[in-house]
């Protein structure tokens, strides 16, 4: 990200007044394990019964686990009131070095995307996306060690979530997936490393993702998403297929939306589950793009904001735009997904003709 020279200058000025005073820092107070807490006693004695496992030992694993406040305070929501911006959402994905290094990362990967683009008929450049907005293409995988997240949000999940039981009933589940996916790979549960939230690897999987919808994709016996690009690039593309990707189906189309505000929220309502047909759209009052009015499903009618200031970017979403938001419940992510794949599929067609030499015209027969 480039700064301009004045917040720099600002920025620098700030730290070093801030390094010039270190009798005044402030230092984080140590996490905590979690301890024989009654709720992970009961969860390791089931989880160690049905898996035949030793219950002692994975009591004792699990109440060693630590306590991470950060996690806590990652897992909630953004404040009431925070306005979104697709724009600035999109800059940060649909920028030079990553658009570099997904050009760099498909030129080597070529073959499997073309593989995976065969066999579960999603395309290169959606699978390419989804990389590049999860871990940068393998660069930024997550820092945080698995067991202690996932424990956490298992076990300490923050009451003041408005959905805190059902997603501790989530993460949970997550965290016996994961001690079930250690068991089956010969991974050290102490020592593997993800997001926050407890997702793995290149294409950041939660652990019963890992093990419903990863694949052996390089025909080495193993799923390794941690290490493996071509594993990662098939497992993507399977689940997505599996639920319901549709090959040769547009992700989106354009539209203009009534003036009328009742006939817009009624349009908009079920956000980006898709609910009409082109036909219910015109005759609400909406113009839909050429390409739109010929197609044969449903559509979602997606409205992304653009801060506080400018019109919001509006959209219909087709069944495979639903897809994948699988990945993430987000339009803003979908959207952000298949824009980059788009934007690197095009440098890297402007690459492979500036890397082609020129055809020299043939000679005159003598």
């Amino acid at each position: 990200m480039n700064f301009r020279l004045l917040p720099l200058l600002a920025g620098l000025l700030l730290a070093s007044s801030v390094q010039a005073k270190p009798r005044h820092a402030r230092h984080e107070v140590p996490p905590k394990p979690l301890g024989l807490r009654p709720a992970l006693v009961a969860f390791a004695d089931e989880l160690a019964t049905a898996q035949n496992w030793d219950a002692a030992a994975l009591r004792d694993q699990l109440s060693g686990a630590l306590d991470l406040p950060k996690v806590r305070q990652l897992i909630l929501p953004a404040a009431a009131g925070t306005a979104k911006n697709w724009g600035a959402y999109r800059d940060r994905f649909i920028e030079p070095k990553r658009l570099e290094a997904g050009v760099a990362f498909w030129a080597e990967h070529e073959g499997a995307l073309a593989r995976a683009e065969s066999r579960y008929g999603v395309p290169a450049g959606i699978v390419v996306g989804i990389l590049g907005v999860e871990t940068f293409y393998g660069r930024i995988t997550g820092g945080f060690k698995v067991l202690d997240a996932l424990a956490t949000l298992a076990f300490d999940f923050p009451a003041e979530h408005p959905r805190a039981a059902e997603r501790q009933a989530f993460f949970r589940n997550e965290l016996a997936e994961f001690l079930k996916l250690c068991h089956e790979n010969g991974l050290d549960a102490t020592e593997v490393r993800g997001s926050y939230a407890g997702a793995l690897g290149l294409p950041q999987f939660m652990p019963g993702s890992w093990r419903q919808h990863a694949v052996d994709f390089d025909g080495d016996g193993r799923v390794d998403l941690i290490n493996s690009p071509d594993d990662a690039i098939g497992s993507v593309a399977h689940y997505l297929s599996e639920y319901g990707w549709k090959p040769g189906q547009a992700t989106h189309y354009s539209v203009r939306l009534p003036a009328d505000p009742i006939t817009r929220r009624r349009l908009l309502a079920p956000d980006i589950k898709p609910h009409f047909m082109a036909a219910d759209l015109v005759e609400a009052g909406a113009e839909p793009s050429e390409a739109a009015r010929e197609h044969a499903g449903p559509l979602a009618v997606i409205e992304l904001q653009n801060g506080p200031k400018q019109p919001p970017t509006v959209l219909l979403g087709t069944e495979n735009f639903w897809v994948v938001t699988r990945y993430n419940w987000s339009a803003y992510y979908a959207l952000a997904v298949i824009e980059l794949g788009e934007a690197v599929a095009r440098a890297r067609a402007v690459q492979i003709q500036q890397q082609t030499p020129p055809q020299l015209p043939a000679s005159a027969p003598q």
